[in-house]
């Protein structure tokens, strides 16, 4: 038998694809007034605040008629999930493959198999995600492969890193950009 959550995972999954998004994720917080249903939606081109309203309407018009989230009164909240991403399944893992990702462990790498000189207990790092194989992070830790099973993160999240384009304008006395005006004197 379905849960409540499996529910509402999929009534917000159609609502998404139908509005030409994707559920992220979702989560149910608080308790008594002040729960809150959390709905993060993701697409390739981004999502803007028309996505989140439109799910956002979708999803209300379908929870109120099908009466699904048991215990009274909650707020619906309909968002991006943001450029620091929470990750928790193999999909989100799959789709930052290449980038640096924050991972906290619930045991030491040295459990892992990790061997090398200064990694044995580290439980927490930022690296680039090399790969992910079946259920299992491939990351290069100062030279060495580890592989890392999804089950045994307590906390991973992407690591936002600004890209700057630097480029140095020609500040020099001949440069059209930086040529001195004179001005002119007015004649009485």
């Amino acid at each position: 038998m379905e849960s409540w959550l499996e529910k509402i995972q999929k009534i917000a999954s159609e609502v998404s694809l139908r509005e030409g998004c994707e559920l992220y994720d979702l989560e149910m917080i608080g308790a008594g007034t002040a729960r809150v249903l959390r709905v993060y939606i993701d697409k390739e081109s981004g999502i803007g605040i028309e996505d989140c309203s439109n799910v956002s309407k979708g999803m209300n018009l379908l929870l109120d008629v099908e009466d699904v989230i048991p215990g009274g009164m909650y707020n619906l909240e309909v968002s991006s999930p943001g450029l620091d991403r929470v990750l928790k399944s193999k999909m989100h893992f799959e789709k930052v493959v290449g980038k640096k990702v924050f991972i906290q462990l619930n045991q030491s790498l040295s459990t892992l198999g990790a061997v090398g000189k200064g990694i044995l207990s580290m439980k927490k790092f930022d690296e680039i995600l090399e790969a992910v194989d079946n259920e299992v992070l491939v990351f290069d830790i100062r030279g060495e492969k580890i592989r890392i099973p999804i089950s045994v993160i307590e906390k991973a999240k992407l690591v936002f890193e600004m890209k700057t384009n630097h480029t140095k304008k020609d500040l020099s006395p001949k440069s059209k950009n930086n040529t001195p005006k004179k001005a002119k004197k007015k004649k009485k």
